[in-house]
């Protein structure tokens, strides 16, 4: 039975949103520090603004429950929950007053699609947006890729009440090490030696291009930190095709690939077990499924022109291919020649693609190697118990982190995100057709929101109905929280508000 939610419980709640809120004014100081190092008034007094509005929020939200203590599951399912939505609102307020969006809407939409490294974006003259501007976009990459509570509690900015209860609410069921703070700490210890190297080459590529060094190493930073968290968004309109540099490309593959690699096989890595990762079944699953898409991905695009040759294919087919199954969202083709020049096979394809994503415990998008792998595995299950005899008994076991043995419930999660996940395409593809899409392009579009995957075709675009525009963050939050969060949420308040009767207040 549900418990209904009450006043204290929604102290709770707004007491550790409050230092979330807190904790993202903080964040902005960095877009506010960029703003004043290159001089950019304007910018400099708008994050100004937006972090007192964050702090006047957060510190009244504080207020509402001073004495510490330990977060019951249900609302730390609340608190992850409308953490993402709190924050994309408050992003929006400095992105909106940038006079790069036609609407508030379309900042709030750029501001989710940042937080949850989905990367679409629905900008106005991006290659004239401040440093300062896209300084906050990529810092909220950073933030939404890692995730809000990893990168809270590895400050220890919960203490002990909570840690557990909101690291497994952010859909993160696995520990790396013991200890959650500490856990959280190693995601971060990953995320910035392999970011600041990428870095490093990077901006050596870009000084060769002939930026000047602060440009350089900028554009360095911000791309390095998309790639490996997978979020997608980039400095120039044109993606990584401004660029035109194969050798950075490449560098953003192997950094692409890296971000959708779970956090808790680069552990195993660290400890010198270097064999669990490629006997890991979300490894194995991951290199089949890659193999064989490419293939069929190639396949469509043998009889297009910019794919006439075999270098153009490795080149723009293989990055692609990358791009989207990392659920990352960098382009190096251009929207127009994907909505004018891709064969439906090709559309179809690399939605199939995106749909699945990355690995569980990684910054990638989508329904999960660890899923798909798992939902194969029940397939062999059910063919063996077909075939052998009725007084045998059929156990199937996997490689993740340690031998496993499938049970009922691992097989019943599985099929549940992945059905949540299926439903949500489907419903975003109607929702797209709906609003005057054609069937192709809406459903590579509900697709790409639904796994945060960032790139676009048509439909989501400035000056989008409003309604859409909606449903899409819709999509976007869901498909972050994996589902489960956000319908425990759901149902919180749900609860909460239908009246009890009298019968069952005597109880």
């Amino acid at each position: 039975m549900w418990q209904r939610f009450t006043l204290y419980d929604l102290r709770v709640v707004g007491h550790y949103l409050g230092t979330l809120i807190l904790f993202f004014a903080v964040l902005m100081l960095v877009p506010f520090g960029t703003a004043l190092v290159f001089q950019e008034w304007e910018p400099a007094a708008r994050y100004l603004v937006s972090i007192g509005i964050a702090i006047i929020i957060g510190a009244g939200l504080r207020f509402l429950r001073i004495e510490p203590g330990r977060l019951s599951r249900r609302q730390a399912l609340t608190v992850t929950g409308f953490a993402w939505v709190v924050l994309g609102l408050i992003a929006s307020i400095p992105l909106f007053f940038s006079g790069h969006y036609a609407t508030y809407l379309d900042a709030v939409f750029d501001g989710v699609s940042g937080l949850t490294t989905t990367g679409a974006s629905v900008i106005v003259d991006l290659d004239h947006l401040s440093y300062a501007d896209n300084m906050f976009r990529f810092a909220m990459h950073m933030l939404g890729g890692l995730g809000l509570i990893v990168v809270a509690l590895s400050f220890g900015l919960f203490g002990r009440g909570g840690g557990a209860s909101l690291f497994s609410s952010e859909g993160r069921s696995e520990h790396v090490v013991p200890n959650v703070v500490q856990t959280t700490q190693f995601i971060a210890r990953i995320t910035l030696i392999i970011v600041s190297v990428a870095t490093v080459i990077i901006m050596g590529l870009c000084l060769l291009l002939g930026m000047e060094p602060a440009r350089a190493f900028l554009n360095a930073l911000w791309v390095s930190t998309s790639g490996f968290v997978t979020g997608g968004f980039a400095p120039m309109q044109l993606s990584i095709m401004y660029y035109h540099s194969f050798p950075l490309e490449c560098i953003l593959m192997v950094l692409m690939l890296l971000g959708s690699v779970s956090f808790v096989l680069y552990a195993e890595v660290w400890k010198g077990n270097v064999a669990a990762f490629f006997r890991d079944l979300e490894t194995k699953t991951m290199v089949l499924w890659l193999v064989v898409m490419a293939f069929v991905f190639t396949a469509t695009l043998a009889s297009w022109p910019l794919f006439s040759d075999m270098l153009a294919i490795l080149r723009r087919g293989l990055f692609t291919i990358i791009s989207v199954s990392t659920t990352t969202g960098f382009q190096v083709i251009t929207t127009n020649q994907i909505t004018t020049a891709f064969s439906n096979g090709a559309f179809l394809t690399l939605a199939f693609i995106m749909a699945v994503g990355g690995s569980s415990g990684s910054t990638a998008g989508g329904i999960k190697f660890s899923r798909m792998g798992i939902i194969f595995k029940s397939i062999v299950a059910n063919v063996k118990e077909t075939l052998a005899p009725d007084s045998a008994r059929v156990v199937v076991s996997y490689n993740h982190l340690g031998r496993r043995t499938l049970t009922p419930e691992v097989v019943k999660e599985a099929m549940t995100v992945f059905i949540l996940y299926v439903i949500t395409y489907v419903v975003g593809a109607l929702v797209g057709i709906a609003h005057g899409g054609e069937a192709i392009p809406a459903i590579f579009e509900s697709v790409a929101m639904t796994s945060n995957g960032g790139i676009t075709t048509s439909l989501a675009q400035a000056g989008m109905p409003a309604t859409l525009e909606l449903f899409y963050i819709l999509q976007m939050w869901a498909g972050r929280l994996e589902f489960m969060t956000l319908f425990a949420l759901i149902v919180e308040i749900g609860a909460s508000l239908v009246p009890r009767s009298k019968g069952r207040l005597r109880k």
